[in-house]
C-alpha cells in the first residue's frame, strides 16, 4: 500500500515511524524541512520529498499518482484541505485524510460530509486528546480508557493496589467476586514484561492490567483490583491552549475548573468564552501561585501545555504540594517511560492517541477502531467479520478453531447490541465485531489477513 504523508512535524513522524514499519506499506513524506526529513530517512525506511505540501509538482514528485492514502497532517488546516481537494481532482487518489485543527470548520457547517470537500476522513489531535482525557478523569484510577463498539464496551488498563480485592488471588476468582458482571483480563504487565493471563494467575501488587467489560460495569471490575477512588470534583489545567481550553469548556458545566494561562491575553479571551472557570494569569510551575489556589485541595492537577519540560516540572510541582492525582501531556515516549508511576501519575501523549484514529482508516479489512497502548508497543482493534461466499477464515467457528498470530487475543464479540466475552468456545457469527488485543503490533498483517475482503 503507497501512503503519503503531508507535515512531518510531531503527528506526521509518528505517522511516518507507525506505518513504515508495517512491511506492507510503502511511505512517503512530504515537508518544507529538509532537516527534519533527513533525520526521519536516517531512522526510517521511507522516502521523502521537501516542498510545499499543497503544491501539485510537490505532489507529483512525491508519487501522488499511484498514491492509495493520502494523509494531510500540516499544521495549517487549509494546506491539508487544498491537498485533498488536489489529490481528488488531478489524480483521484482514492482515500484521503486531513488534520483539522480548527473547531470553526467542523462544527458550523456541513463541509465533510459526502459530496463537499474531497475529504474522505477528518482527524483533530486535539479534540481526540480531550476525549481521551475527560474518559481519564471519568474512571479515577485508570492508566488508560478506550471505546469500542461506540461506547458499550471499553478497554483499561489499571495498576493492581494492595488494596485491591483480587490482589494475591487467582484470576478465575474473579468469576467468584461478581457473578453478575461479564469482564476479560486481556493482558497483564509485570515488570514491563507480559504475563499470560490464565485462570491460575495470581495477580500482584504493581501489575499493569488491561481488561475489557461493558460500560456500566467499568467501576466495579477496577475495584476488584485496585481501591475505588472519588470522583473527580475539583481540577487545575495548566495551559490554555487548544486542548486546556477544550477540556475546560467540556467540564466546567459538572466541576469544579481552574485554568492557568501563563499569557495574560490569551488568559482575558478564553475567560470571556469560559462561563463557570476560574482563568488566572500565571505560572503553573510558580510555587507561591499553586499555594494561593490551595492546590493541595485539588483532585487532579493536568499540565497540558505545549512544553513537555514545564508540564513535567509543574506535575510534579503540583504533587509534591499536595494534589491527589497529576497527569502531563508529554511527547516523547522516553519522557514517558520515566516519569509515569514514579512523579507523575498519568503521562498523555498525544500522539499514541491520535495514532488510532487514523490507523483505523490506513488498516487493510473493515477495522472499524483502532487505539494504541502502552506507549505504542501494544494495540488492542476492533474489526468486523465479513462472510463473502463462505471465505472468510473466521465466520462459523469457535474461537479455539481459530489460530491467531502470537501475542494476539480475541477478548469479546460484539452481536447486534449484545456484548459478549470471549471465551474458547464462543462461536463467530458473520458481522460480529471482535476486540482484539496485540501485545505485539507487528503482527498485525497477520489478524489484518483474517477480516479482507475476498474478491
Amino acid at each position: 500500500m503507497k501512503i503519503l504523508i503531508l507535515g512531518a512535524g510531531q503527528v506526521g513522524r509518528t505517522a511516518a515511524y507507525h506505518l513504515s514499519r508495517e512491511p506492507a506499506n510503502e511511505v512517503t513524506v512530504v515537508d518544507t524541512n529538509e532537516d527534519t526529513l533527513r533525520e526521519l530517512q536516517d531512522r526510517l525506511d521511507i522516502r521523502a520529498v521537501a516542498g510545499h505540501a499543497s503544491y501539485p509538482a510537490v505532489l507529483e514528485a512525491a508519487g501522488i499518482a499511484d498514491t492509495d492514502i493520502l494523509v494531510a497532517l500540516t499544521s495549517s488546516d487549509e494546506v491539508n484541505v487544498m491537498a485533498c481537494e488536489i489529490a481528488y481532482t488531478l489524480y483521484r487518489t482514492p482515500t484521503k485524510i486531513a488534520r483539522i485543527r480548527a473547531a470553526e470548520y467542523t462544527s458550523r457547517a456541513p463541509l465533510f460530509v459526502e459530496g463537499a470537500l474531497a475529504v474522505d476522513f477528518w482527524i483533530s489531535p486535539e479534540q481526540l486528546v480531550t476525549e481521551y482525557i475527560a474518559r481519564l478523569l471519568s474512571y479515577p484510577g485508570a492508566l488508560q480508557v478506550v471505546d469500542f463498539a461506540d461506547g458499550r464496551v471499553q478497554l483499561v488498563g489499571v495498576r493492581a493496589r494492595r488494596d485491591g480485592l483480587l490482589v494475591g488471588r487467582e484470576l478465575r476468582t474473579l468469576r467468584e467476586h461478581l457473578p453478575d458482571i461479564e469482564a476479560r483480563i486481556a493482558a497483564i504487565y509485570r515488570n514491563d514484561r507480559l504475563v499470560q493471563p490464565a485462570g491460575s494467575t495470581v495477580i500482584e501488587e504493581h501489575d499493569e492490567i488491561f481488561f475489557v467489560a461493558a460500560s456500566d460495569d467499568l467501576r466495579r471490575v477496577m475495584a476488584e483490583i485496585r481501591r475505588s477512588e472519588d470522583p473527580v470534583r475539583r481540577l487545575v489545567i495548566a495551559g490554555g491552549g487548544n486542548i486546556g481550553f477544550r477540556l475546560a469548556h467540556t467540564l466546567e458545566k459538572s466541576n469544579q475548573v481552574k485554568l492557568i494561562e501563563r499569557d495574560a491575553r490569551r488568559a482575558r479571551r478564553i475567560s470571556e468564552t469560559l462561563e463557570n472557570t476560574i482563568v488566572l494569569a500565571g505560572d503553573a510551575a510558580d510555587e507561591e501561585l499553586l499555594v494561593e489556589e490551595n492546590i493541595d485541595s485539588a483532585d487532579v492537577f493536568a499540565a497540558l501545555t505545549n512544553s513537555e519540560e514545564a508540564n513535567v516540572l509543574s506535575a510534579m510541582l503540583a504533587k509534591r504540594l499536595g494534589a491527589r492525582r497529576v497527569m502531563a501531556l508529554i511527547n516523547r515516549p522516553s519522557y514517558g517511560e520515566l516519569m509515569e508511576n514514579h512523579n507523575i501519575d498519568i503521562v498523555v501523549s498525544p500522539q499514541t492517541v491520535t495514532i488510532g484514529a487514523l490507523l483505523a482508516h490506513v488498516r487493510r479489512g473493515d477495522v472499524a477502531r483502532v487505539h494504541s497502548l502502552r506507549r505504542g508497543a501494544a494495540e488492542a482493534i476492533e474489526a468486523v467479520v465479513h462472510d463473502s461466499q463462505g471465505r472468510s477464515p473466521l465466520a462459523g467457528r469457535r474461537l479455539d478453531q481459530i489460530t491467531l498470530p502470537q501475542g494476539a487475543s480475541i477478548v469479546a464479540v460484539v452481536r447486534a447490541e449484545s456484548v459478549i466475552m470471549a471465551h474458547h468456545d464462543t462461536q463467530i457469527e458473520p458481522e460480529d465485531h471482535l476486540i482484539i488485543f496485540l501485545s505485539d503490533r507487528r503482527h498485525i498483517d497477520a489478524v489484518e489477513r483474517l477480516f479482507q475482503h475476498e474478491p
